[in-house]
């Protein structure tokens, strides 16, 4: 599997059988073309990145070098979990860089989406390049890049993993699950034995909050959506709604509307719920949230999150609407 096409014969993997061959194969890939040289993978704690880890550690074991990038635009306490998880648990080879303010600034005053995608994209590659610098033997570049992303690269969007690479990168590509529809990583990823919460987590975007936030990015809106979007997914934790919906998360427009807040006039922006479900992100459907959860929820946000005064829900599918807003 080295070609960006999947085969029409290629099985879809659905039982933990088909995801054994499909690791075995992949085991033997990866070995062939990474030899006795390291490879430098992106860590996001997502559940691509997560399976992709799990599959190079059977794979190369400690030839694997893991580097989670905190570009400031995590979902609250991901990255303290990533570090958790892998550096302590699985005692993965994990470096830790906070890149924060680095991505911030260079994100300043950008509103476009496809530019914000190109900049975060490739900023990834500048911080593991230097990484690599740092290490010996660094020859190649793991992702975890999906099915949908090379479909979708060709003029829905520009994913990080398929449109923000310099042309200039010296690192080779190791993408051992380029292949797999999101449900069929998940399949591959307990048949490698990692925790079924890690392997049922929603997915997240490689641009993370910052196509959320939408439009330019500012550190007080950024702060606000991070807050929000920690309520959500505590309450969907809390009824229930957390196995069933495949993702759920905030987003916040750069606009504000008028309020009332301990009797004054108050101006805040909007937090907008989306929930959908899928099965290969080509299509969605919208998850139906009891209107006694809708109301939790707006009555934390409006309540704890500074800068935020209204709460909408989004009711368009996939298509006409794209799963992430921008």
């Amino acid at each position: 599997m080295t070609n960006n096409i999947r085969p029409a014969s290629m099985e879809r993997i659905t039982t933990p059988a088909l995801a054994q061959a499909f690791i075995d194969e992949q085991v033997a890939a990866v070995r062939a073309q990474v030899g006795d040289k390291k490879v430098l993978l992106a860590l996001s704690g997502g559940v691509d990145s997560s399976v992709v880890a799990a599959l190079l550690i059977k794979a190369i074991g400690r030839q694997l070098v893991c580097v989670h990038v905190n570009h400031g635009l995590m979902r609250k306490g991901e990255s303290e979990q990533v570090i958790e998880v892998f550096g302590k648990e699985l005692d993965a080879n994990l470096i830790y860089v906070d890149a924060t303010d680095r991505f911030l600034d260079l994100l300043a005053g950008v509103a476009e989406p496809e530019r914000k995608r190109k900049i975060i994209g490739g900023e990834f590659i500048k911080v593991f390049d230097e990484e690599a610098a740092k290490l010996e033997g660094i020859s190649f570049l793991a992702q975890g890049t999906i099915y949908p992303d090379i479909l979708e690269s060709d003029g829905v969007k520009a994913h990080h993993n398929v449109g923000g690479l310099p042309e200039d990168m010296q690192m080779e590509l190791v993408e051992p699950v380029k292949l797999l529809y999101k449900d069929e990583v998940r399949v591959v990823g307990e048949a490698l034995g990692l925790p079924h919460a890690m392997v049922y987590r929603q997915p997240f975007p490689g641009p993370g909050l910052g196509v959320r936030c939408l439009g330019a990015i500012t550190r007080d809106r950024l702060h606000a959506l991070r807050e929000a979007d920690a309520i959500l997914r505590a309450e969907f934790d809390n009824c229930g709604l957390a196995e069933k919906v495949w993702q759920y998360f905030i987003a916040v427009p750069d606009m504000k509307s008028v309020g009332v807040r301990d009797g004054k006039r108050y101006e805040g922006w909007p937090a907008i719920i989306r929930a959908v479900n899928t099965t290969d992100a080509m299509t969605a459907t919208i998850e139906e949230i009891p209107y006694a959860v809708l109301h939790k929820i707006t009555n934390r946000i409006t309540a704890e999150v500074d800068g935020i005064n209204r709460v909408l829900l989004d009711l368009t599918p996939k298509p006409i609407g794209t799963i992430e807003w921008e």
